[in-house]
C-alpha cells in the first residue's frame, strides 16, 4: 500500500522529514476495522510526533490522526459495522496513522461518517470534536454551574481547529456565553461566523477585555494554546471556584496562584481512552455518533478550511509547515492517493 511516513525526527524543511513509502498492508485485530482511507486532516499532534518520535531501527512511523474511509474488513468481535460502511475517526496515537491507503483502527473509537458532508469536510471533525466534547462535558463539566459565576466560557485560540469546534458545540449543546480569542481580522471573522458571542484579542491582556463585556467573571476557561503565557490573565478573569482546561504542553506551569480562588485545572488528552484502553473506550464511538448527527442536522459545520491536494509526502510537508507557522485557521485536509 502507499503511505507517507518518517524514520527519524527532522525539521519539516528537510525533505526527509516525510517521505512516500510502499508498505505491506496492515494486520487488523478482533476489535478493529480495516479502513480504505479516503481523506485525512492534519493536526498539531501530527507535527509534534513527526518532530520528536524516534521509530525503532528499520521501522517507519505513519502519522495522521483524523480520517474518513470505507470499511474493507471487520474484526471477529466488531459489531455495528460492515464492509462498505463509510466511517470517520481520530485513531490511537500508539498505532500507525491515517496517512496510508489502509489503516487498522479500533471500531470502538470510530463511527459512521456524517452523510451530509464530503470526505474532506468530515475528516476535519473527529480529533477536534472529541477533544472539544471531552473538554466541555468530561473535564469542565459545564452542565454543573459555578456559584456566582457568569455562565460563560473563554476559549483561548478560538480560530484554531479545536477552538472552532468548541465554539460550535458550546452553542449547539449548552446555554453558555462563548467568548473566543483571536487577533487577526480573518480569524476574528471566522470565530464570529462559527457562533462566538464575543471575540477578544489574545495579543492584549485578556482580563480587562472580559471585564469590559459586563457579563461578570466567567465560570470556565478552555486554553488551547500558550497556556503558560496566559495563565496569570486566566486566574485574574475567572470566577472563584471556576474550572480551567488546557490541551497544550507548556514546559512548566505554576498553578500555585489558583489556590486563592480554589480554581481547578483539567488536562484533556483525546488519546487517553484508546491509549490506555479505559473501561469507557467506547464513549468515543458514542461522541462521534452524536457529532455526526449534529452535522447532519445542520447544528454544527465542518471546520475544514483548506485542501492541499492528494495524500503524498510533498503535500503533507506543506500542511505541517503551515500548522507550524501558527497562521492556520480551521482544519487542513488532503484526499486520495494518486494512481501508481
Amino acid at each position: 500500500m502507499k503511505a507517507v511516513g518518517f524514520n527519524q525526527p527532522l525539521p519539516i524543511a528537510d525533505p526527509r522529514a516525510l517521505v512516500d513509502l510502499d508498505l505491506p498492508d496492515p494486520d487488523y485485530g478482533e476489535h478493529d476495522l480495516l479502513v480504505e482511507v479516503q481523506a485525512i486532516a492534519v493536526n498539531p499532534v501530527d507535527t509534534k510526533v513527526r518532530a520528536s518520535a524516534q521509530p525503532a531501527a528499520g521501522a517507519w512511523r505513519i502519522p495522521g490522526w483524523d480520517a474518513v474511509g470505507r470499511v474493507r474488513a471487520v474484526g471477529s468481535r466488531v459489531t455495528g459495522f460492515k464492509p462498505g460502511d463509510r466511517v470517520f475517526y481520530a485513531g490511537a496515537i500508539d498505532r500507525q496513522g491515517s496517512c496510508a491507503e489502509l489503516q487498522a483502527v479500533d471500531a470502538r473509537i470510530a463511527a459512521h461518517a456524517p452523510a451530509t458532508l464530503g470526505d474532506e469536510q468530515a475528516a476535519a471533525l473527529p480529533l477536534t470534536a472529541l477533544t472539544a466534547w471531552e473538554t466541555l462535558f468530561d473535564r469542565l463539566r459545564v452542565g454543573q454551574p459555578v456559584a456566582g459565576a457568569a455562565d460563560a466560557i473563554v476559549v483561548i485560540g478560538g480560530a484554531g481547529g479545536v477552538g472552532s469546534i468548541t465554539i460550535q458545540l458550546a452553542r449547539a449543546l449548552t446555554g453558555l456565553t462563548v467568548i473566543a480569542t483571536a487577533s487577526r481580522p480573518e480569524s476574528v471573522a471566522w470565530a464570529t461566523r462559527l457562533g462566538a458571542h464575543h471575540v477578544i484579542d489574545h495579543r492584549q491582556p485578556l482580563a480587562p477585555q472580559v471585564e469590559a463585556l459586563g457579563l461578570g467573571a466567567p465560570a470556565f476557561v478552555f486554553s488551547t494554546t500558550h497556556t503558560d503565557r496566559y495563565l496569570d490573565d486566566i486566574v485574574a478573569l475567572i470566577a472563584p471556584q471556576g474550572r480551567i482546561a488546557l490541551i497544550d504542553d507548556p514546559k512548566s506551569l505554576d498553578i500555585l496562584p489558583l489556590k486563592r480562588k480554589s480554581l481547578s485545572i483539567h488536562w484533556e488528552f483525546m488519546f487517553t481512552r484508546p491509549l490506555l484502553g479505559t473501561a469507557d473506550i467506547a464513549r468515543q464511538h458514542e461522541i462521534l455518533r452524536e457529532v455526526a448527527g449534529l452535522a447532519d442536522q445542520g447544528k454544527i459545520a465542518s471546520t475544514h478550511a483548506q485542501s492541499l491536494g492528494t495524500i503524498n509526502a510533498q503535500n503533507l510537508r506543506r500542511a505541517h509547515a503551515l500548522l507550524e507557522s501558527g497562521q492556520a485557521i480551521g482544519k487542513i485536509t488532503l484526499a486520495g492517493f494518486a494512481p501508481q
